[in-house]
């Protein structure tokens, strides 16, 4: 309380100037006369206030007045007020000398404005991040430890610590605050050092400070500043010396870090003067700061942009631009082959490059060169080169494009890298991973632990996007068709110009949609009589689309991949009568009557679509027509369709399930997802407002529509994905970071797949486990860029000489859809007897006899064979109903598999001949086997016939126990065989076989025994020693797969143990083993019968022949030999037992055998 009290002599600081004056005028002569005189006196000793100085005096003033003479009658100060005057006088020196210098430090800082558009790249994702934490807790900690640490030893040297670590952030306006704030601490400290003689108060002091929150003890500090008064001047120039020394320590540790730093790197790029304007139109070009500056400051990046913002483009080129090619290639991945082709194209222009820079390798082809800096591919060629470099040593910078797709391969590629970039990292050579997609679900990646110890950042490019209006129905119609007709109805009669994109499931919805439209709006416009309007109609006709160039684009206008949209259920039948609904358009506007006067341009867009036919809607529509595409969800991200204006989205997708356990696929058409359709509604706002019309309610979109489609990974059988993994010497596949986890069912069925494919096997580990690991076959499969099915089918077709055609085979079922639907013609252009000749044609190619039980792989290999001899030519694909496109594809797969066959057996000498001849009968009943052997897992059995009508002509299938039937555009349709392989089953209105093949039940035993139980050797039949085969062979029952069909018995190899040793032990002394011994067996002094008797153990020579082969483990000719090979006089002495003294000279001289 003293302490508060005293004021030290508060009143001798008061200046003259601080008494109170007339505000008036000031004093005469006379008036300051009579002031003095009176002041004299002891009654007027006090001063006045404003009123008359001749009038009685106030009491309210206690002030006094100040004298004439001040100096005189001023009292001196003392010792202690005078320091403390110099202390106050000094402290503006202080604080004027660190305006200077903050002055000279705000030269080198930037911009508020600039600095507010760096700071955004600190928050990104990072809220609350590892680092921010431990920062924070550390100023924190130091906060608390400010009074402690003035009685502790060292506390200047710790707060010059403090300041040097500080220093090295490289923000000039972070290095002011901190000079700041240190000085500041730095008065507050040494006055309470000052003040230290009392012990035993700085401990109450001390207990407080600690007991108060943060804020509150820095609010006592202050207060104690300004009360201490007792501080020595040798103490201040101390401490200002100090602040100079710590603000010159400070910049030269700065300018020591600045000197160590390596220098940015700038590539100057010199583009065309329209190529720089359209970037500069582009979203991501504002946020190229931020990009790069995440990219720089994290190993792990995600930018997520709209389609449209220039994501695909423009990053890559900025990784140029920053010198990212100076440490190694720039590797682009694309989950589409015309994605990476199309978008090396469109940088290598826009960088002003030439192809041997910026290059593209693909399944097929690629024009990679050693000067490459810039690499686009699909995701599956970086998987291969993972297998043969794991740590992508060529690689700085691997970006995954279109992630949002979520492909298996992608999956697997983010799994990898998150690996391979922080042991890169431990490495000292960095490898930067960015994944860019339009609507990723983030959580996949910023919440997985496993795939990314720490969550990278989420750098969001908004997308170059008009308002669109979003229109709900009230009420969800049954007949989305129908509904979608009636709204496209409405908006071509009422609304003004612009494009219509329909979003419908499939190809059959498309094409009858648009034959709808097109009769009720005809767009005939030769019969008008502008000469403008009829070249726009000669233009739609057709003639010029073989000259479209699809490279003037920056979008994608073809999708290779077989889609589900791209199935034809069979169930489709456009209903042309209309049902009643509410719309939020006028009810006259719709008529069906056909309206001549609204001519409207209608093009379908799907997947299978030829590469000319998509292109046509990427041409302006004729003069006085309004362009209406329909379209499958090829159109949400793939491509982008320029002046749509309008979008009709039916909300329905048609997706392809796969079941885990029973393998098979159905198709069904269901609700897309949130983030579908709302890509959907953003096609209407690339070029100008636009609006979307949902033919479903609010209440439905926001219930029954999931956020996000499933990936991929989760709906499709995974053995191929499990047989890289396993060619990778990943043997546990479950512990493997996937983004999304596939199902442990589908993981477990993909194993016993490949364990019966003889890919895997099992085998013990040093902890007693079961591990499946991958054999010789299995890596020789994984070479082959197929299923593990038709891989095993490779591995085998070298036998009679049936390569080439186990080739054109497997390309075909791997294209699968090769056959043009009724949907992709045009009614108008083929008639019903085009129609009736090629469904002969496909019939006549099956043939009769061997070829016709080849079945629909007979008809896929002739269909391949004709086309390759015509020239594969459109006009010849469309005459005998073969989709071009799929054709140009078995082509490319066809040469791909030929080198790769050529590359895993150099023997093979395969060579893609255009003139293939068909094979011979022997030849079909070899390609029969080898597809067996592939498709061990899919065979069927013809069920007995029955009363039930609707069983007839079933087939029962392995995994299933609803019966299965074969599809009618099958060549077996009407043979029905006893045993039947298929390449695929089908849920429509039945279950369906695809790409059925007839095959014996004799073979199953043979070519699948891993899914046969053998019965005990037959005891009518004795087991026979096979010479060719060299093993010994016998009768067995057989039954089939886990419904256990009964096979005829079979003569097969003796199963393995003691017994198939004894009696190979029989037969070598009967000399068919080894012909050289046949000599000896009449001097045999034991019978070889003796060796598979009961009593054979009374023998001693029977037991050391049983125990000698065992040790050798010689059970047939071929190993027999090998311990030969290893040990010469194998078998000599045991041999020598057998037969009489005097032959033991002559075996000798004839051991070991030659043959």
């Amino acid at each position: 309380m003293g302490r508060m009290r005293q004021r030290h002599n508060w009143k001798a600081r008061l200046q003259p100037e601080a008494s109170k004056k007339d505000t008036n005028s000031a004093l005469t002569d006379d008036q300051k006369g009579v002031l003095e005189k009176t002041t004299v006196d002891d009654d007027y000793k006090f001063s006045h206030d404003d009123s008359n100085i001749l009038v009685a005096p106030s009491k309210k003033g206690k002030v006094k007045v100040a004298i004439k003479n001040p100096i005189d009658k001023r009292k001196k100060l003392t010792k202690k007020q005078r320091k403390r005057l110099e202390k106050i006088v000094e402290t503006k020196k202080k604080k004027a000398k660190r305006a200077e210098l903050l002055k000279a430090l705000s030269e080198y800082a930037v911009s508020d404005k600039e600095l507010s558009q760096m700071s955004s790249t600190t928050d990104l994702g990072q809220s609350n991040t590892t680092k921010k934490r431990t920062i924070s807790e550390v100023e924190e900690s130091a906060a608390r430890k400010v009074v402690i640490s003035s009685v502790r030893c060292g506390r200047k040297k710790g707060k010059r610590l403090r300041l040097e670590r500080k220093a090295l952030d490289p923000a000039s306006a972070k290095i002011a605050k901190t000079i700041e704030e240190e000085i500041e601490s730095g008065e507050s400290s040494e006055s309470e050092e000052e003040d230290g003689g009392n012990p035993d108060s700085l401990q109450e002091e001390n207990l407080l400070a600690e007991s108060l929150p943060l804020n509150e003890q820095t609010t006592d500090i202050e207060e104690k500043d300004e009360n201490k008064s007792d501080r020595s001047k040798s103490k201040e120039d101390a401490g200002e010396n100090s602040a100079e020394s710590t603000v010159k320590t400070i910049s030269e540790k700065v300018e020591t870090v600045k000197k160590e730093s390596k220098p940015a790197i700038f590539m100057e790029v010199k583009r065309n003067s329209e190529i720089q304007t359209a970037r500069l139109q582009l979203p991501i070009l504002a946020e190229e700061q931020a990009v790069m500056e995440a990219i720089h400051d994290n190993d792990v990046v995600i930018l997520c942009g709209e389609t449209g913002s220039g994501k695909t483009t423009q990053v890559p080129q900025f990784l140029y631009e920053g010198g990212y090619t100076t440490r190694g290639l720039i590797g682009v991945t694309e989950p589409r082959r015309v994605a990476a082709v199309t978008m090396s194209r469109r940088v290598a222009l826009e960088l002003n490059m030439s192809t041997e820079l910026v290059s593209y390798q693909i399944r097929y082809e690629g024009d990679v060169t050693e000067n490459t800096i810039m690499k686009f591919m699909t995701d599956g060629v970086l998987l291969k080169e993972i297998e043969n470099d794991f740590f992508l040593s060529k690689y700085s910078v691997v970006v995954i494009d279109e992630a949002h797709e979520r492909s298996v391969f992608t999956d697997i590629l983010m799994g990898l890298l998150s690996r391979i970039v922080p042991m890169r990292k431990t490495q000292g050579k960095q490898l930067k991973l960015i994944i860019m997609s339009a609507t990723l679900r983030v959580e996949d990646f910023t919440s997985n632990t496993r795939l990314f110890s720490i969550p990278p950042p989420v750098v969001t490019v908004e997308s170059r996007q008009f308002p669109v209006t979003v229109h709900f129905n009230k009420r969800t119609p049954d007949d989305y068709l129908n509904e979608a007709f009636r709204k496209v109805c409405k908006i071509h009669r009422t609304l003004p110009p612009g494009g219509i994109l329909v979003f419908v499931t499939g190809q059959a919805e498309v094409h009858g949609l648009c034959r709808k439209l097109k009769r009720t709006f005809p767009c005939n416009l030769r019969k008008e009589n502008s000469k403008q309007k009829v070249d726009a109609s000669d233009e739609n006709s057709g003639d010029d689309e073989d000259h479209f160039d699809l490279d003037s684009y920056s979008v994608n206008p073809a999708v290779e991949d077989r889609d589900a949209e791209d199935e034809d259920l069979g169930e489709y039948n456009l209903n042309d009568n209309d049902s009643d609904s509410e719309f939020n358009l006028d009810d006259g506007a719709f008529t069906p009557s056909i309206d001549k006067n609204l001519p409207m341009f209608v093009l379908p867009l799907y997947s299978l679509l030829s590469s000319q036919q998509q292109a046509k809607v990427f041409q302006p529509p004729p003069d006085g027509t309004r362009l209406c595409v329909v379209a499958t969800n090829v159109a949400e991200t793939s491509l982008t369709i320029p002046n749509i204006k309008y979008v009709v989205d039916t909300g329905m997708v048609k997706r392809r399930y796969y079941d885990k356990i029973t393998g098979v696929s159905s198709f069904k058409i269901t609700w897309t997802s949130r983030a579908s359709a709302n890509q959907r509604a953003g096609r209407a706002g690339r070029v100008e407002p636009g609006h979307c019309y949902r033919l479903y309610s609010s209440a439905v979109f926001t219930n029954d529509f999931e956020e996000f489609s499933a990936p991929e990974i989760s709906r499709r059988p995974v053995e191929d994905l499990v047989l890289q993994m396993k060619d990778l010497n990943i043997d546990k596949v479950v512990n493997f970071p996937f983004p999304t986890p596939p199902d442990l069912t589908a993981l477990q069925s993909a194993e016993r797949l490949l364990l019966n494919l003889g890919a895997l096997e099992e085998k013990k580990t040093m902890k007693g486990n079961v591990n499946a690991v991958i054999t010789p076959l299995g890596r020789a499969m994984a070479k082959f860029p197929v299923s593990p099915r038709y891989a095993k089918m490779l591995c085998l077709g070298h036998q009679e000489n049936c390569m080439e055609y186990v080739i054109a085979i497997v390309s075909a079922l791997t294209v699968k859809e090769i056959f043009a639907d009724d949907n992709d013609r045009e009614t108008s252009q083929v008639t019903k007897e085009d129609l009736r000749k090629i469904s002969r044609l496909r019939r006549t190619w099956a043939g009769q006899g061997d070829s016709q039980k080849l079945g629909d792989a007979m008809v896929l290999l002739r269909a391949v064979g004709a086309c390759e001899y015509a020239g594969c030519t459109e006009k010849f694909c469309s005459e005998n109903g073969l989709r071009h496109k799929g054709m140009i594809e078995i082509r490319k797969l066809r040469a791909q598999l030929t080198n790769s066959v050529n590359l895993v057996n150099a023997d093979a000498k395969v060579m893609l001949n255009p003139r293939m001849s068909p094979p011979s009968p022997a030849q079909c009943v070899a390609l029969r086997q080898i597809c067996l052997s592939g498709l061990c897992g899919h065979v069927a059995r013809k069920n007995p016939t029955g009363n039930d009508p609707q069983r007839k002509n079933a087939y029962s299938c392995m995994s299933l126990g609803e019966p299965v039937f074969i599809h009618p555009s099958s060549a077996l349709f009407e043979v029905l065989p006893e045993y039947v392989i298929y390449q695929e089953i089908v849920e429509t209105s039945k279950l369906f076989m695809k790409g059925v093949i007839a095959v014996e039940s004799d073979w199953i035993p043979i070519l699948v025994p891993s899914l046969c139980t053998f019965s005990k050797p037959l005891e009518e039949h004795l087991p026979r020693y096979d010479s060719d085969a060299g093993v010994v062979k016998c009768h067995m029952k057989c039954s089939f797969g886990p419904k256990s069909w009964q096979v005829p018995p079979q003569e097969l190899e003796y199963p393995a143990g003691l017994d198939r040793y004894k009696w190979f032990a029989k037969f070598l002394l009967e000399g068919k083993v080894i012909p050289a011994f046949a000599k000896f067996v009449p001097f045999l002094l034991c019978p070889p019968v003796t060796m598979i008797k009961s009593w054979a153990k009374l023998q001693p020579r029977t037991e050391i022949l049983l125990s000698e082969l065992v040790n050798g483990k010689a059970d047939s000719k071929i190993a027999l030999m090998a311990a030969l090979k290893k040990d010469p006089k194998f078998l000599l002495a045991t041999l020598k037992q057998w037969i009489p003294q005097s032959k033991h000279s002559e075996l000798t001289l004839s051991w070991p055998p030659k043959d």
